[in-house]
């Protein structure tokens, strides 16, 4: 059913590429997000979510950075030990917090010097701009629907996005003690496609602002396209919800592999929320950024 727009809209979906470092570890932890492209002008969108870990990025290492630098003041210290745990608490480190992220945006531009960000006030939905190129290298733009009344219960649209991060070119350097991307290994990670029908529009007192999917939202596939059959852009995957279904079972006896076992079950139906076309259209006209109708 979605074969011929799957080739359309993946002319202009991207993939972004994310490695972290977590303190108190060497190892790396990859992930991925999703953006697409509204126009020929190097203009894209994104969830908000998506658009602040990239901004955040450059802060959180030199967060990280001033911590070492103390850090080392302190080393030959008797109350060492001490002294890091005090710098710790100041410089907000514990295990399992971020300490290094960097981002690769793949398929987008050959280069850019500045990537410019743009938030919206409510809505998790972030417009991209990215300057100092030279050459783009994605192909197409989205294509925006027109008529957001054809948006109801009951129809079946899809999204696109990059939810598994099978890429593996990067790489710890102890030398320099800090993660870092590199020419060997996967550079790519695969697009996948997830439909479903929509079953609710979801909004606020200023109106309608998102579309509920029966199906889930992939991680990764955040800030992905929403579309139809013909490839017209309905929206953006944001968020997945959880609805607790309340088919609740608790100390249930059944038989697993012929042996009696009690068992508890709390069953939800996870359902994608997506922003919708138009909160998307207001946003880019706001903006005085260029977009297409159809």
């Amino acid at each position: 059913m979605f074969v011929d727009a799957i080739e359309r809209v993946d002319l202009f979906t991207r993939p972004l590429h994310s490695i972290v470092r977590l303190y108190g570890h060497d190892g790396i932890v990859p992930g991925t997000a999703t953006l697409f492209f509204v126009n020929q002008e190097g203009y894209a969108i994104t969830c908000k979510h998506v658009a602040d870990l990239v901004a955040q990025a450059d802060a959180i290492f030199h967060n990280y950075q001033e911590f070492q630098g103390a850090r080392r003041n302190v080393l030959k210290e008797k109350n060492a030990a001490y002294l890091i745990s005090q710098l710790e608490t100041k410089f907000k480190l514990s295990i399992d917090t971020i300490i290094r992220i960097r981002n690769n945006f793949v398929g987008c531009v050959d280069q850019f010097q500045q990537l410019h960000i743009e938030r919206h006030p409510t809505q998790d939905l972030a417009l991209l701009r990215f300057e100092g190129y030279n050459r783009l290298l994605y192909r197409s733009h989205a294509t925006f629907l027109g008529d957001s009344s054809r948006i109801k219960p009951g129809r079946s649209l899809c999204r696109l996005g990059y939810p598994f991060p099978e890429f593996t070119n990067f790489r710890y350097n102890p030398s320099i003690d800090d993660i870092e991307w590199n020419t060997s290994g996967r550079t790519s990670s695969p697009s996948f496609p997830i439909d479903g029908i929509v079953t609710r529009l979801v909004g606020d007192a200023n109106g309608i602002t998102g579309i509920e999917l029966s199906t889930p939202g992939l991680r990764g596939q955040s800030g992905g396209p929403l579309f139809d059959t013909n490839g017209l852009i309905y929206g953006m995957q944001s968020v997945t919800s959880h609805l607790h279904l309340g088919f609740d079972i608790e100390d249930h006896e059944v038989l697993v592999n012929g042996r009696k076992r009690r068992v508890s079950n709390y069953p939800f139906l996870n359902v994608g929320k997506c922003v919708h076309v138009d909160v998307i259209k207001a946003f880019l006209r706001e903006k005085g950024v260029t977009f297409y109708e159809g």
